[in-house]
């Protein structure tokens, strides 16, 4: 999925909702225990009531790897039934050696299929290259995070004055370009957020944190959007979890409504900045 065709399904369904699939057995509803593939067949409903509200979902690989190899089978199947036009992000935040980011690589892209993979930076280009190296496919960086802990190292002071969190968002920003790399940018930052836009004023961010982590959604678009939107909102445990009950999928269709209202009234806003959109 390239560039363009992200803005035109953010467009066409006045949303920039990315939807988190953290599948967790201890919180899905009872009643799908009884069933063979019980992470599959919440996974399903979810999407099935969501997919017309939102740009992408984002399965945080942990709650799959997490069950062994039938949670990696439930994870496939997941992957494949997601529609052909909803970007697929694997949040695996991987990140090592070349060789092994390679394999990394091939795996969430070849075999999984997703369109995007998060990844961490650490270990500098050649861990992200091979990341890079497949056409149509988007690397994640985490640039700067929404837990407590990223005050321990995103936020040191360089001897040049900078922070870390910057450095690492102009040196990765020319690892590849607007059309295949984004940031993870986290809501609850929402104060460094037109900073950041101001760095890296043309990439797509993913922004997590809105809802349960209590990211504001104005505030992320105000900061934040630019001409091509530029944002990819994450909500998971705010939508997936709205009830934990057999109405679950209606119950995260209507969390997710809400969401994209919101997101539709931004753009009616901001449209004066966007760039044209052919129906």
């Amino acid at each position: 999925m390239n560039k363009k065709a992200l803005y035109n399904n953010i467009r066409k369904k006045d949303s920039f909702l990315c939807i988190g699939l953290d599948t967790d057995l201890d919180r899905i509803p009872k009643h799908l225990l009884d069933l063979d593939d019980p992470i599959y067949a919440f996974n399903k409903a979810i999407i099935d009531a969501t997919s017309h509200l939102c740009v992408a979902y984002k399965p945080n690989t942990a709650f799959y790897e997490t069950y062994g190899p039938q949670g990696l089978i439930s994870l496939k199947k997941t992957i494949d039934y997601i529609p052909d036009d909803i970007m697929v992000i694997a949040d695996a935040k991987r990140g090592d050696i070349g060789n092994t980011s390679k394999m990394y690589a091939k795996s969430f892209f070849e075999y999984y299929g997703a369109d995007a993979i998060t990844v961490a930076p650490y270990m500098g280009y050649d861990s992200v290259k091979p990341f890079l190296d497949y056409d149509g496919k988007w690397v994640i960086i985490l640039g700067l995070t929404s837990n407590k802990g990223s005050q321990d190292f995103q936020q040191l002071k360089l001897e040049n004055g900078s922070k870390l969190y910057e450095s690492v968002l102009k040196t990765t920003a020319n690892y590849g370009s607007t059309e295949n790399t984004m940031f993870v940018i986290g809501a609850t930052q929402s104060e460094y957020i037109a900073e950041v836009r101001s760095i890296v004023p043309d990439h797509f961010f993913l922004v997590p944190g809105v809802g349960a982590q209590g990211g504001s959604l104005q505030e992320v678009a105000d900061n934040g959007i630019n001409n091509y939107v530029g944002l990819l909102v994450n909500s998971s445990r705010g939508i997936i979890y709205a009830s934990p009950d057999k109405d679950f999928a209606e119950k995260a269709a209507e969390k997710a409504a809400i969401l994209q209202t919101q997101m539709k009234e931004i753009l009616k806003q901001k449209e004066s900045i966007l760039e044209p959109f052919a129906q």
